[in-house]
């Protein structure tokens, strides 16, 4: 990377790792280590919600990613992550009193009816995690399934999960020592903490399946409590800029500097690989509260500020539902450009299939379904490309007749209402920016 080159996080995008292919890590956490950056997600299919492995990624700069491994591979037939089985929300943590590296997650059957976070362990934060089975307290597995971890500032280690159940780990990460909190969010999931100044925080989302809702959080003294609902973090109405919380981790500038990001899921069901992609935000800390007011479409993470992407921009229209209706489009780009797609989001969004062209060869250097459903509505980007070659390209925008639909485990149907596909602009971005997401 030249540089002068700045690192630049795109949000609501798929992100390209450094051979061009999808960054497939979803549900996720970040880990810093030795000075890179870890990535751990569940590695999705674009068939059907089992478990594919939990991949593993790192970067120098939090926008430049490399594929790792499979950090934990489908196991074999009857392990709590075998084949035909849920695994979800993985996260690890560095443990200071063993040197190892602890890996948990959620494990389920495809009905959601055998939950249980299980625990691996890894002697390096890149490879392959040794599953050790459930993870207990009082010696009882935890029977929960929406988790996450936090780890404090002293190293005390601690598990979340849904409806607001809060334990602190023995001091091997290995087993739950103490369940500290209990029920401080009925009704809710996808718990993510932090520790800033005197405070403690958590996140929490709504049940609405994989749809986007208003995420919420509480304030503490300490994480036994006591928690004080503190209400929505982003605006109302913005469902948490269209993500669901996953993760907060601390980001400390060159000037010493501590800033909490936010990252949060835009699920997107069926197309999970192809099409799922992430929000990371700064966190806006004042006394004991937090807020995202507003949402940045890209950022620098060795600013913690909004940028802008420079280049050409060139209206063009779409609007329409029929399916297989195909827009062609031409335009040029020099080597290490990106092309960037412009949409509108809405309600009635559905799946668009994007492909491109390079025209003297012929080649399809790029060919995904994008997701134009949001329950909030948006204007801007939805696909940025990994660098091109200089040359010609073609693309093409299909209307697939499908959409991002979600059910609830009583039957309730979320997610678009429609197969809409509204496209009003391409983008040629000047120059090299980050893997983006």
């Amino acid at each position: 990377m030249p540089s002068c080159e700045q690192p630049v996080i795109i949000n609501g995008v798929p992100w390209f790792d450094d051979q061009g292919n999808i960054v497939n890590a979803h549900g996720s956490c970040v880990v810093q280590d030795n000075g890179r950056w870890y990535l751990f997600g569940e590695y999705k299919t674009d068939a059907e919600n089992e478990f594919n492995g939990f991949s593993c990624y790192s970067s120098p700069d939090l926008a430049h990613w490399h594929f790792e491994r499979m950090a934990l591979p489908v196991q074999e037939n009857g392990s709590r992550l075998g084949p035909h089985r849920v695994g979800e929300r993985v996260k690890v943590m560095r443990c200071p009193s063993t040197g190892q590296y602890v890996m948990f997650a959620h494990s389920d059957d495809l009905r959601y009816m055998d939950p249980c976070i299980v625990v691996a362990v890894s002697n390096t934060i890149d490879g392959e995690y040794q599953v050790l089975g459930p993870l207990t307290h009082d010696g009882e597995p935890i029977r929960m399934w929406d988790m996450g971890t936090f780890q404090d500032t002293d190293g005390t280690g601690y598990l979340m999960t849904h409806e607001g159940n809060i334990y602190r780990l023995a001091d091997d990460y290995l087993s739950a020592a103490q369940l500290v909190a209990s029920n401080i969010a009925p009704g809710g999931e996808s718990p993510a903490m932090m520790h800033a100044g005197d405070t403690y925080f958590i996140m929490f989302s709504n049940k609405t399946s994989w749809d986007r809702n208003d995420n919420y959080y509480l304030s503490a003294p300490s994480p036994s409590g006591p928690w004080t609902n503190r209400g929505l973090f982003c605006p109302e109405g913005t469902c948490t800029w269209n993500s669901q919380c996953s993760f907060i981790f601390p980001l400390t500038l060159a000037s010493g500097e501590t800033h909490y990001i936010y990252t949060g899921d835009r699920w997107s069901y069926p197309h999970q690989a192809s099409s799922a992609s992430t929000v990371w935000m700064p966190i806006h800390v004042d006394g004991d509260t937090i807020s995202i007011p507003e949402y940045w479409q890209a950022w620098n993470p060795l600013t913690a500020r909004p940028v802008p992407l420079p280049g050409n921009e060139r209206a063009i229209m779409m609007n329409t539902s029929y399916e297989r209706t195909t827009l062609h489009v031409a335009f040029s780009a020099a080597d290490d450009e990106r092309m960037a797609l412009l949409a509108n989001t809405d309600r009635d969004g559905g799946y668009a299939q994007v492909t491109i062209q390079h025209n003297a060869s012929g080649r399809t250097v790029l060919s995904l379904p994008v997701d134009l459903y949001s329950p909030t509505p948006f204007d801007g980007i939805v696909l940025v490309t990994p660098a091109l070659h200089t040359g010609d390209y073609t693309l093409a925008v299909r209307v697939r007749g499908d959409a991002s639909v979600f059910y609830k485990k009583d039957g309730t149907r979320l997610g678009s209402t429609g197969t809409r596909v509204r496209i009003t602009g391409i983008q040629t971005i000047a120059s090299p920016h980050s893997s983006t997401r």
